[in-house]
């Protein structure tokens, strides 16, 4: 089975993630989606974040309201994990359970320029490859090829997914503005 592994702190859910569920099993190609919500990014600040438990139980919900999203489950692995939460922890974990599944990971091409500062980054590349997804102000080609110079054998997909403007920091910062219609 093709799994695409979609973790982040979701925090909230927007339409914008929601582009990408529906493009990763509609388009991509995946036949399983694992939204996986994570407790705390290394690279975040704790602060902004609600609970990843409460992260957790909005995800779920908000799939609820999409039933035609097949094959796309919200995990909460990395919530029972030991800090740190490190990607590649997890996709080690996955791995453990599914033997016979293909794994990828998902990320933004903003995270695709700061990939090199991820934990066994080379691992993942080597090992599970990523699929990118555009981000405004990233030039997901230029990042590639410079990653794919340090080492050939990486597996890196430019996935094709609609450009999404909306961000998760942005509906947090909106100061009492109605961001509802952004919602998952």
């Amino acid at each position: 089975m093709k799994i695409a592994v979609y973790s982040g702190s979701f925090n909230p859910l927007h339409i914008g993630h929601l582009a990408i569920l529906r493009y990763l099993v509609k388009t991509a190609g995946y036949q399983r989606v694992l939204l996986i919500v994570s407790p705390q990014s290394p690279f975040k600040d704790a602060a902004s974040n609600l609970s990843g438990q409460a992260r957790y139980e909005a995800a779920c919900e908000a799939l609820a309201r999409h039933p035609e999203l097949k094959g796309i489950e919200a995990s909460d692995i990395e919530l029972s994990m030991e800090p740190p939460h490190y990607t590649i922890r997890t996709l080690d974990t996955l791995r453990a359970r599914n033997p016979k599944d293909s794994i990828t990971l998902v990320v933004g091409a903003d995270n695709l320029e700061s990939f090199p500062r991820w934990r066994d980054y080379k691992r993942i590349l080597k090992e599970y490859g990523i699929a990118v997804y555009p981000r405004k102000g990233y030039h997901r080609g230029h990042l590639k090829a410079r990653l794919m110079k340090e080492d050939p054998s990486y597996k890196i997909e430019l996935l094709n997914a609609p450009l999404v403007t909306i961000s998760s920091t942005e509906i947090r910062s909106a100061d009492g503005k109605d961001m509802s219609k952004w919602l998952m």
